[in-house]
């Protein structure tokens, strides 16, 4: 049986890393064990450290969000079922995913930079602000916004959805089992 990879993505903040783990948490209480990726981990796991020009550039960005694509890919052929919370906003990267990945399921958390400048849980935004950090993500470095993703789940179009990570699970959940991967 092939598994199936779930793609959360969004920019710093947007609560990626939260959802994955109650998605996770409830594809356990499902039966399955699912594997769950985040691209924090993902970034120490290839050995990538600090925000530079090189390692924090489009293209570098690019690569890496590749790297993580092949490995979600490698573990949905062997059957298993694949979260992954990552920023990894760009095309080609969507394209390769669509491409090569069999029951791929494509989340875009659609936050406003001014809610995600509020939340700011690693402090980019004010890193950013004070000219400490560059190459950040819907700032200085140019993602592509996905328009073609399963499902889009819009802080301003749908504030009801965003009164907890419960709310959003669930309907995450239940689009899943619309498109029979769960």
């Amino acid at each position: 049986m092939a598994g199936q990879v779930i793609w959360i993505m969004g920019l710093s903040g947007a609560g990626k890393t939260t959802l994955a783990n109650e998605l996770t948490a409830r594809l356990r209480q499902g039966g399955l064990q699912p594997i769950l990726l985040d691209g924090d981990i993902l970034r120490n796991l290839f050995k990538v450290s600090g925000n530079t020009i090189d390692t924090h550039n489009r293209e570098s960005r690019i690569k890496l969000a590749l790297k993580y694509a092949l490995m979600c890919e490698l573990l949905s052929s062997q059957g298993f079922t694949v979260v992954i919370a990552t920023i990894s906003m760009f095309d080609e990267v969507y394209a390769w995913n669509r491409e090569n990945i069999p029951n791929y399921f494509e989340v875009y958390l659609k936050v406003p930079m001014e809610e995600l400048r509020d939340r700011d849980p690693k402090n980019i935004y004010r890193r950013y602000e004070s000219g400490d950090l560059i190459n950040v993500a819907g700032l200085d470095l140019l993602v592509d916004q996905p328009y073609r993703s399963h499902l889009t789940l819009d802080f301003e179009a749908q504030p009801f959805l965003w009164q907890s990570p419960a709310c959003l699970a669930d309907h995450l959940m239940s689009e899943l089992e619309k498109a029979n991967l769960v």
